[in-house]
């Protein structure tokens, strides 16, 4: 049994297109289909039923599939062992991450990355859209919000700090806020749905419910309207910490330090073992960001 053939198959049901999986395997479709005709010769059974539109699983396709990426798993794990330690990861690693996040973190590490491995491909998608890790044939994912699947092993790779700021512009025209409770006066700017501020003080846990003119999806896009003066906002320091550094943002209630469980993550589906591609993948970033973050 070919392994290229099973890598092929697992990502045919994926994507339910015979061309567009064996692109990704850098396959023609005439030597994908070829492919999977082997495999099914091999097999004696029909894996996959092809139409004009679209390419669906056989029962005995279905039932196939998780033996076919436990095949693959073990065959990668099989090639570190054996490997002691020198085994270059290879192939195409598929990587989801937070679209900001993403963009100013992990896209700018990426060229020492794939300096260390010349052998490996990496595909990354940025959107802030939890993405489904299986379902979307993804390797690993970002994540810098609580987890709450539990089906995914997690690795932290870095801490996700948030803080309280408004402009110095916004801050000449308002008094700053000394306590909590005085944000009820302050336009607050927030994302759609995350309007429950929290904060850690003397007496315990304070609760705002945080109201302004102005609200958003983005999160970059709050961050640009605390900067040009709409208000106040929570911010991860990994978004503003250029703008702390220039001026552009202050950090306020310093001493009323929000209550937040967010860190960035590195998620994996718990089905699989850990590719040597994921391995390389996690150990490099979290050595990267370290405990001390250049952002913190």
């Amino acid at each position: 049994m070919n392994i290229e053939h099973l890598k092929l198959f697992i990502r045919i049901a994926t994507t339910h297109n015979i061309s567009l999986a064996g692109s990704e395997l850098r396959l023609s479709p005439a030597v994908a289909s070829a492919h999977i005709n082997k495999l099914e010769d091999g097999l004696g059974v029909r894996l996959i039923h092809r139409t004009t539109r679209k390419v669906s699983l056989t029962e005995e396709g279905k039932a196939f599939l998780p033996y076919a990426e436990d095949v693959i798993s073990s065959v990668e794990a099989a090639r570190t062992s054996v490997g002691a330690g020198n085994f270059l990861p290879i192939g195409t690693l598929r990587v989801a991450a937070p679209a900001s996040f993403g963009r100013m973190h992990i896209l700018p590490a990426l060229t020492d990355f794939l300096a260390l491995y010349p052998d490996l491909n990496v595909d990354l998608k940025l959107s802030d859209t939890i993405v489904d890790l299986v379902e979307g044939g993804f390797d690993i994912a970002i994540r810098n919000s609580q987890l709450k699947d539990s089906s995914l092993i997690a690795r932290k790779l870095a801490p996700d700090t948030r803080i309280l700021c408004a402009s110095p512009d916004y801050l000449k025209k308002n008094p700053a806020p000394v306590t909590p409770q005085d944000l009820n006066s302050h336009q607050c700017i927030t994302l759609m749905g995350l309007d429950d501020w929290a904060f850690q003080t003397p007496k315990g846990q304070v609760h705002i419910k945080a109201k302004g003119n102005f609200r958003t999806d983005n999160g970059e896009a709050v961050r640009d309207a605390c900067i040009n003066g709409l208000g106040i906002t929570i911010n991860s320091r990994w978004s503003i910490y250029n703008h702390l550094k220039n001026g552009e943002l202050v950090q306020i209630l310093e001493d009323y330090p929000l209550i937040s469980h967010a860190d960035i993550w590195a998620v994996y589906p718990s089905s699989r073992l850990l590719a040597p591609k994921v391995r390389a993948f996690i150990d490099y970033f979290t050595e990267h960001f370290g405990d001390n973050p250049y952002w913190e």
